[in-house]
């Protein structure tokens, strides 16, 4: 009788378990824009990942650029969104925005890259600059702008990036400041939808800009421009795109939520299993309701290469990492390098707890529930050091310790830092423990170099 009891309670509490599994909604509505970063969205329902986990999702590509998606998110049109990997903590904090929300999964590391308009790289070769070099030093732009001024030329050298509070803003600046030119009064930086990013430099709106595939290949192919360095060699494995959601739409949906996270992490092993799902995926991406671009466009950097000149394609395997190399895992530390670039270029003017807004957005404690139950490798904590190893080494050489991210942000020689660093280092005073790195990557997979 003891037994029967026993086996009754125990099939009652798997059907109570199996009930609170079901994820709370499942209709949804996921945006994304078109870039090919937006892949694992894309792979999910394409390939039959959302299903696989009893969600029915509308993709939606979003036409108004990241400031829609940042108001669609906030106001829950969209339930979940593809963002850059800054822009749940801006609108947690306040800027561009003022609702709390939550990264709950990292989509990709690098796959953006700087492209200048021809008249531009003719100025920086009669400088010097070799533009096979890898990288490529914002050196010879400073010199470019400096002969214009001493040659009278008072025309303004602008550039364009996405989104003040995103990635592409703060690689442009890093990659222009390391080469001595303040992005603040040297040039001029405008923002500019992904997908516009071509059409404004064929117009002569910009002279150049920062942006994600396929919008520099787009460039380099109609012969506007060449490809002077991507985000690879401005940070090596730096997070380029995250799974965002407002905070009490995850708090309330925490099944909905880790459905999500498995679709969209098994849609990002697909991606990093094999070269011919690259491929595969380069002509699903191209249907025009998603990045409606050429397939041989989206190769390019897609399937291990990429071209920085036209007709000159070199080899180019980490351009697009999804999940190889923990590039799904979201880290405390990637957060906080975020905010010490908004305290660099002075969006934020306030002292805040930079450790406490991490663990506040951030969700690798969600992302390693849903991670172990698909069988994704996860790194042994959520604060690493950066720019020590070869995996991981910024333009400059710096070195970023999370637990010196105050007297990093003050370390730069250009910067437009508008808080005291007493001010900010009384409230920053936490240490954390940081975990080597040892990235596994087998030869051959796409995100491995040789």
């Amino acid at each position: 009788m003891k037994n029967r009891c026993l086996k009754i309670g125990l099939g009652l509490s798997l059907i109570v378990s199996s009930l609170l599994a079901v994820p709370e909604k499942t209709n949804l509505k996921i945006g994304f824009i078109a870039l090919t970063d937006c892949a694992p969205i894309v792979i999910a329902k394409e390939k039959g990942f959302f299903a696989k986990y009893g969600l029915s999702v509308d993709v939606v590509k979003e036409g108004g650029g990241w400031a829609g998606i940042q108001q669609k998110v906030g106001n829950g049109e969209y339930d979940f969104s593809h963002m850059l990997a800054p822009m749940p903590i801006a609108s947690t904090l306040g800027i561009n925005g003022n609702i709390p929300m939550n990264a709950v999964m990292s989509l990709d590391y690098n796959g953006n890259a700087i492209t200048l308009e021809n008249k531009l790289i003719d100025e920086m070769k009669a400088q010097g600059m070799n533009e096979a070099a890898r990288p490529v030093s914002a050196s010879y732009l400073k010199k470019a702008l400096d002969a214009r001024k001493k040659a009278g030329n008072k025309d303004i050298v602008e550039f364009g990036m996405t989104y003040p509070t995103g990635t592409h803003n703060y690689e442009l600046r890093y990659w222009l400041a390391a080469g001595g030119i303040n992005p603040d009064t040297d040039v001029a930086l405008k923002v500019f939808p992904p997908p516009t990013m071509v059409s404004n430099m064929q117009a002569g709106n910009t002279n150049g800009y920062c942006v994600g595939e396929p919008w520099n290949e787009r460039a380099v192919m109609a012969n506007l421009g060449h490809a002077i360095a991507t985000k690879y060699e401005v940070w090596n494995n730096g997070p380029e795109k995250v799974i965002g959601s407002r905070a009490d739409f995850v708090s309330k949906n925490p099944q909905t939520t880790k459905a999500v996270i498995k679709a969209i992490l098994e849609a990002s092993m697909w991606l990093d299993a094999s070269w011919e799902n690259r491929k595969e995926a380069s002509k699903i991406l191209s249907k025009k309701e998603y990045v409606n671009a050429p397939v041989d466009v989206l190769d390019n950097s897609m399937t291990g290469t990429f071209m920085y000149m036209n007709g000159k394609v070199e080899p180019n395997p980490t351009f697009n990492i999804f999940s190889n190399n923990y590039a799904s895992y979201p880290y405390y530390s990637h957060a906080v390098w975020f905010m010490t670039q908004m305290y660099r270029w002075g969006q934020i003017d306030k002292a805040v707890d930079m450790k406490k807004v991490a663990e506040q957005v951030y969700r690798p404690d969600l992302f390693t529930v849903a991670a172990k139950e698909v069988g994704y490798k996860i790194p042994t904590g959520a604060w690493k050091k950066d720019g020590e190893t070869k995996t991981n080494k910024f333009l400059d050489g710096k070195i970023f310790d999370p637990n010196k991210a105050v007297d990093y942000i003050y370390s730069f020689g250009i910067k437009n830092v508008k808080v005291k660093q007493a001010d900010l280092a009384k409230i920053n005073k936490w240490q954390v423990k940081t975990v080597a790195v040892d990235y596994n990557c087998p030869a051959g997979k796409p995100g491995c170099s040789k």
